[in-house]
């Protein structure tokens, strides 16, 4: 049967994948109270629609960071797109170029930078910090010359959260993924299993800084032209930072609920992200969204609520898993579909006036009857 919603994707994903790939990607920080929050927020949200308006035909183009996007929509980084499918990040790269989203390729891509620059997407550089300073400005270097247009900064990992299903399953990765950016081959650390331990989380804890601060952030901008956004963020004080630090933007994250096990759920905290924004002088900040993005109406919800697009996550990655590049297409195409019918019968034919809708929060809502 044809999925006709997103979320049937994760049925076909679930069931293809080896459980403890799959325990990864679904999974979330210890108790997993935040990824249940991220969905729990989003089901709150209510949209008040507006009528007697002309939507025979809905606007979804839009900039995000400079890049142009058919929708207000980009891939969000995910590491080790190989887990899910032999093409990896190649099928979702040429799938977010069919579609006109950007791309971001992550740190841990288990594809090369130059591979997926020559699929034609438009690319985004997502960076990880690393202890190694050196090696990280080759990464920003490298990035540069592949034709990557913004670089995302994730700053919410100083170090992976405890994610106790990967630990459970003692996850490793296979001799045939590896972090193809890091020139890692299957003899590295995330290779090497331990009971009871995250191959991937030890990994992580020998490369990543957790000694980070804004003073790195200030240096790096200093480095390169290339846009900045720093994904993670959910405070609204640095958010004001952020701009200071010349930064271009933010992604209000809690990075899917895998990192501070009951931090804020993304869409409670975007409101006072754009209020903050909406007092700074420079009208090009941009806020961007992500953390429990499953439909074309919590798109709108988004935008209603101040964001100038969303990333996308885990649900591409159900559409990797399935059927490869045409999974991964067809899951932005019903992301499409389903934006333009929440457009349309919310009454907004572009994103802008999507951007004054109303909306009302709900306090208990869980989207189905009794």
């Amino acid at each position: 049967m044809t999925p006709l919603a997103v979320t049937d994707f994760a049925t076909e994903a679930r069931a293809v994948l080896d459980p403890p790939i799959w325990d990864w990607l679904d999974g979330g920080a210890e108790r997993e109270w935040t990824v249940a929050g991220n969905r729990a927020a989003l089901d709150r949200i209510a949209l008040i629609p507006r009528v007697l308006v002309d939507v025979s035909h809905c606007d979804t183009k839009t900039t995000l960071i400079g890049s142009g996007a058919s929708l207000p929509v980009a891939i969000a980084p995910v590491a080790y797109h190989r887990l899910f499918h032999p093409d990896g990040e190649l099928a979702t790269a040429r799938a977010a170029a069919a579609a006109g989203v950007p791309f971001t390729v992550g740190t841990l891509s288990s594809v090369g930078l130059e591979e997926l620059a020559a699929t034609g997407a438009v690319l985004w550089f997502q960076l990880y910090w690393l202890r190694d300073r050196g090696r990280l400005l080759e990464l920003v270097r490298r990035a540069e010359a592949a034709g990557v247009e913004a670089l995302i900064i994730t700053v919410d990992v100083p170090f992976m959260g405890r994610r106790l299903r990967d630990a459970t399953n003692g996850l490793t990765l296979p001799p045939t993924v590896h972090a193809a950016l890091l020139d890692e081959g299957p003899s590295g650390r995330a290779h090497r299993r331990t009971e009871d331990v995250s191959a991937i989380a030890s990994h992580t804890a020998e490369i990543f800084s957790p000694s980070v601060t804004w003073q790195d952030i200030a240096w790096l901008r200093g480095q390169t032209r290339l846009p900045l956004v720093l994904k993670g963020v959910l405070d609204p004080g640095d958010v004001v930072r952020a701009v200071a630090e010349g930064a271009q933007g933010v992604v209000v994250s809690n990075h899917g609920g895998r990192q501070l096990d009951q931090a804020v759920p993304a869409t409670m905290a975007l409101p006072a992200v754009v209020e903050a924004v909406a007092g700074l002088p420079d009208s090009r900040f941009q806020v961007l969204v992500d953390s429990g993005i499953r439909s074309g109406s919590d798109i709108l919800a988004a935008l209603a609520l101040g964001a100038s697009g969303v990333l996308l996550g885990r649900p591409v990655i159900w559409g990797l898993a399935a059927g490869g590049e045409s999974g991964c297409a067809r899951v932005l195409s019903l992301f499409e579909v389903e934006l333009r019918n929440a457009l349309g019968l919310a009454g907004c034919p572009d994103l802008r006036s999507a951007s004054r809708l109303r909306v009302a929060t709900m306090p208990y809502f869980s989207g189905k009857t009794a």
